[in-house]
């Protein structure tokens, strides 16, 4: 991704240059949605960029979004307040039907409309999708919806929201990704007929929340695609959500490291910069290597996805590998700058805090692992 979409990358950068650090700061001090900053890029065109021009969007490949995600996070911003308005839609673009596209792509692609929120992890769940307990039960020409979801992040910020539900009732004959379906929610006249919204203040400043359903009736119109496949349809997703996240994690590392590598050249100890000293050398140029070996690994995963190959296993490789090195530059960062690490004015604990995320969503490393173990090297199902 070095040498790609530089024009791109450098709009992107001067975008970012009017949210600096301490913009990310007071929002992080009073846990506060970046409103302007998604504004802004909304309107710039960058969260549209996989949408197709034919709905109103820049029609540009996976590569792209990515090139746009990394430089947002290798700026300093934070790309997790709107990440999802680029991978979320996917799921409407490749299974929703010529009328859903035509009433909702061009509006997301204006910024008219927000496709923010996803609700599927539950809190009795977790990452296990099959054992959701959100219910629609038709009725007429209504789902009926009643349930609760956990971990929905933006769902106070999005005018939309990508619902799994089940909508076969599970039984012991049943696969338990079966007979659950995907439903588009219009949250704007939901959140109070039928939905609660309770945020969860969490260590980062995220924008997460609970989502309750009661009762919330929702058009059948608004089922995408068809009744009882929606778990398959989520999965389709998932590749680009994994690739695009990791071009994010990539992005964080490389402002680690850059923040690192000025910090050593300039602070001065016992007469000299401490870059000249090899404990604080190895450890950069260590980070470094592996964040550039993360980086082929996004670059392959991206390669595949293209081609319109399967790249599951170079997806989650991508996504855990990437984590991991902007996690090892973010721990680097806070020992080069020392006490000033932990300083807010350096932005060092608050991006290093956003980083850790990535360890656990939108899949925790052990699932990942789980994954390749199965299904790449052969061995028995551990779960």
């Amino acid at each position: 991704m070095n040498n790609e979409y530089n024009d791109l990358r450098d709009a992107v950068a001067k975008l970012c240059a009017n949210f600096p650090g301490e913009y990310w700061r007071e929002l992080d001090r009073t846990m506060s949605y970046p409103t302007e900053f998604v504004r802004e890029l909304t309107e710039a065109g960058w969260l549209s960029v996989l949408i197709p021009e034919e709905f109103g969007g820049a029609g540009l490949p996976l590569s792209a979004a990515a090139a746009v995600l990394e430089e947002m996070q290798a700026q300093g911003c934070n790309g997790g307040a709107c990440h999802a308005q680029m991978y979320t839609m996917g799921t409407l673009l490749r299974h929703g039907s010529d009328a859903q596209k035509q009433e909702y792509l061009p509006k997301i692609a204006s910024g008219e409309l927000r496709l923010q929120a996803f609700g599927v992890t539950e809190p009795t769940s977790g990452t296990d999708t099959g054992a959701l307990k959100t219910t629609a039960v038709l009725e007429g020409d209504e789902y009926v919806i009643n349930g609760q979801k956990i971990w929905t992040s933006r769902a106070e910020h999005s005018d939309l929201m990508l619902l799994l539900a089940r909508t076969t009732p599970l039984t012991s004959e049943m696969k338990k990704t079966h007979g659950l379906s995907v439903i588009l929610v219009d949250m704007r006249d939901a959140v109070g007929n039928g939905i609660t919204i309770k945020p969860i203040r969490t260590m980062m400043n995220h924008a997460t929340t609970e989502v309750f359903f009661d009762n919330l009736r929702v058009p059948v119109k608004n089922l995408i695609g068809d009744e009882g496949k929606g778990f398959r349809y989520i999965l389709s997703g998932m590749n680009a959500e994994r690739i695009l996240i990791a071009a994010e994690c990539i992005g964080d590392a490389k402002w680690f490291n850059n923040k690192s590598v000025a910090y050593a050249k300039d602070r001065s100890v016992f007469g000299r910069a401490i870059g000249q000293n090899q404990g604080i050398q190895f450890p950069i140029a260590k980070a470094y290597a592996n964040m550039r070996a993360a980086e082929l690994m996004v670059q392959e995963a991206i390669r595949l996805y293209e081609a319109g190959e399967n790249p599951g296993a170079e997806a989650n490789m991508a996504k855990m590998l990437a984590a991991d090195a902007s996690f090892e530059a973010a721990n680097v960062c806070i020992q080069t700058h020392g006490g000033f690490g932990f300083a807010a004015e350096y932005d060092v604990e608050r991006k290093f805090r956003e980083s850790r995320l990535f360890q656990v969503a939108p899949i925790s490393t052990n699932l990942i692992l789980s994954y390749l173990a199965e299904h790449v090297l052969g061995l028995p199902r551990s779960y």
